[in-house]
């Protein structure tokens, strides 16, 4: 198979379009994203605010069209990168949207890349939700070690679950087959996918804290659960979560 047409089936079309899936919340698939050698589907999360104001969490990439239809909905205020892998796209939207506040997993404004790049980090995100959105959206941090960690965000009004890593489930039919094993191995593929290998591993340096938090957030008893990678949990969100975190709560 050509490299174009491999590409083509890794994402999910349309792209770079705003696709509402609860009231306020939507979803926009791009990519795809290139990482070890792989074509990854990527994703972000939009939410409207009650103060009318739009949240983007793990900024896909900038594109006009698609930042049009945003702020025809509401003035894009906040921009949120929640893990050290998921910051890259933010400083185009910045550059778009410079009144927007950006929000980061703590540490990242202190790591290589993200100081070479120049990007603005105003505020870093804590295990409470900031008054921004205090009482819509609520937030965790789940911690690992080497100073990674990932905040997790639940928005009460819709019952939606946004993570970013922590579960991935790509398609088999969407990854090429020298891919393919590579990924089920690392237990990233559909329908049983979660967090892949390497982060499992750094994860459960910190077992016992990060248990305890997504306890926490399998409580929350999502109805639906959206991360960046793969076929996010459209319905069922507690049950399939808590199967896709077995590797972590069990």
């Amino acid at each position: 198979m050509r490299r174009q047409d491999e590409h083509h089936r890794a994402v999910y079309p349309p792209l770079d379009t705003l696709k509402p899936v609860a009231p306020d919340v939507w979803i926009v698939d791009s990519g795809p994203l290139h990482a070890f050698g792989l074509a990854l589907p990527v994703r972000m999360t939009v939410i409207r605010l009650s103060d009318g104001g739009m949240w983007l969490h793990s900024p896909t990439r900038h594109v006009l069209g698609l930042r049009h239809d945003i702020e025809r909905i509401g003035p894009i205020r906040h921009l949120v990168a929640p893990n050290v892998a998921h910051w890259s796209f933010v400083k185009g939207w910045s550059a778009a949207c410079p009144l927007a506040a950006i929000w980061a997993a703590p540490g990242l404004r202190d790591r290589s890349p993200v100081k070479a790049s120049g990007l603005r980090i105003d505020h870093d995100l804590g295990p409470a939700s900031p008054p921004a959105w205090a009482g819509e959206i609520e937030q965790r941090i789940v911690p690992a070690g080497f100073g990674v960690s990932e905040v997790a965000f639940f928005h009460a009004p819709s019952r939606t679950l946004v993570l970013t890593d922590l579960v991935e489930n790509l398609e088999p039919d969407k990854i090429g087959p020298i891919a393919r094993p590579l990924l089920r191995a690392a237990g990233a593929v559909a329908p049983d996918g979660m967090a892949p290998a390497h982060l499992r591993f750094v994860v459960n340096r910190r077992r016992s804290e990060a248990r305890a938090v997504v306890a926490e957030i399998v409580g929350w008893n999502p109805v639906r659960v959206i991360f960046a990678h793969g076929r996010w949990f459209e319905h069922d969100g507690a049950a399939r979560l808590r199967r896709s975190l077995r590797w972590l709560l069990d």
